[in-house]
C-alpha cells in the first residue's frame, strides 16, 4: 500500500544547461513493499522514495523513483541506476521497487553509504533491450526508446556536483539484466561496475566491456532466460582478456537468482567499493578538483 502527497519540485543539480525547465511532477512516498507476495522469503519493508517524471526536450517522458541515501555524510555520493524486470513494467511508478530496492536501501542505510539510487520504470509493452528474452543469442539492436530515456535522465542527475562521476554503477534483473549488459556495451566509459542478474548480452560486445568490474548471477535451471546466456558472455569477456568479471551460478535455481544475488551483503559492498580507473591526466585534474 502506498500513501502519497502530491507536490512539485525542482531537484537540486538538475538544471538543464540548455535552459529547458526541469520542473517535475512528483510525490514523496512511504512505500510498504509487499515483498512477501512476490518472494516468499521476504517480509514487508518500509522505505522512502521520491516519485518523479523525467521529461525530455522533445516531450518524451519516463517515470522513475530516486532516493538520496546518507546525504549528511562527507564527500560526493555514488550513483546506482537499477533496471527492473518485465513484470515490473507499467506507469504506476511503484512496481519497479519490488526487487532490489529493499536490499540496496537497507545496505546503504546500515553502512552509511552516501549514494543516489535511481529506479526508472519501463512502460508496458516496451523493453530495455528490443530482443526476445528466451533466445539463445542476440546481436546488439538499435538502442530502445526506454534505454535512451533512462540514460538521458541519468545524465541529467549526473549534472549535480554532489555526485561522484567515477562511482556510477548499473544493476538489473532479467529484462533489466539485459538492460545492464546493454548499458555497459553502449556506454562502457560511464560505469565503474555492473551487477547484471539472469540477463543476456551480445557476445561481440565482450571486448568493449572487458575492463569493467562485473559481478553476474544466473540460476543453473533458468528456462526463462537461458543460463547459457550468462555463461557464454562470461567466457567471451575472459577470452577477450577481461580479468574483472565474476560469475556465480546458483544451484537448483530457476529464474529468481536475484534473491540470492541481492541477499548477500558482500555483493553490495563489492559494488560500492568499485571506482573507475583514472588516467594520469584525469588523476591530476581530480587532485586539484578540476
Amino acid at each position: 500500500m502506498l500513501q502519497s502527497i502530491q507536490f512539485c519540485a525542482i531537484l537540486p543539480g538538475n538544471k538543464n544547461a540548455r535552459g529547458v525547465s526541469q520542473m517535475k511532477t512528483s510525490s514523496f512516498i512511504t512505500a510498504f513493499c509487499a515483498a512477501a507476495a512476490l518472494t516468499a522469503e521476504s517480509l514487508p519493508v518500509k522505505y522512502e522514495m521520491e516519485q518523479l517524471l523525467y521529461t525530455a526536450e522533445d516531450g518524451r517522458t519516463m517515470n522513475y523513483c530516486r532516493r538520496e541515501m546518507n546525504w549528511d555524510q562527507p564527500g560526493k555520493a555514488a550513483v546506482l541506476i537499477f533496471f527492473h524486470g518485465a513484470g515490473e513494467r507499467g506507469n504506476d511508478n511503484e512496481k519497479q521497487l519490488f526487487h532490489g530496492a529493499k536490499e540496496v536501501t537497507e545496505w546503504c542505510a546500515k553502512n552509511k553509504m552516501k549514494a543516489l539510487l535511481i529506479f526508472p520504470q519501463c512502460p508496458d509493452g516496451k523493453q530495455w533491450v528490443d530482443t526476445p528474452w528466451n533466445a539463445p543469442s542476440h546481436t546488439l539492436p538499435a538502442e530502445s526508446e526506454s534505454m535512451k530515456l533512462a540514460m538521458e535522465l541519468l545524465n541529467e542527475e549526473l549534472k549535480s556536483s554532489d555526485l561522484d562521476k567515477n562511482r556510477v554503477y548499473v544493476a538489473g534483473i532479467s529484462m533489466g539484466g539485459f538492460g545492464t549488459w546493454d548499458a555497459i556495451s553502449r556506454y562502457p566509459e560511464k560505469f565503474a561496475a555492473a551487477f547484471p542478474v539472469c540477463g543476456g548480452a551480445d557476445l561481440a560486445m565482450a571486448d568493449k566491456v572487458k575492463h569493467i568490474p562485473i559481478l553476474t548471477y544466473h540460476g543453473d535451471s533458468d528456462t526463462v532466460v537461458l543460463t547459457k546466456r550468462t555463461r557464454e558472455m562470461v567466457a567471451a569477456v575472459k577470452a577477450a582478456g577481461g580479468t574483472k568479471i565474476t560469475y556465480v551460478e546458483v544451484p537448483d535455481c530457476g529464474h529468481n537468482s536475484w534473491s540470492t544475488a541481492f541477499g548477500k551483503e558482500d555483493n553490495w559492498k563489492w559494488l560500492f567499493e568499485q571506482k573507475k580507473e583514472l588516467s594520469a591526466w584525469q588523476a591530476f585534474l581530480a587532485f586539484f578538483g578540476l
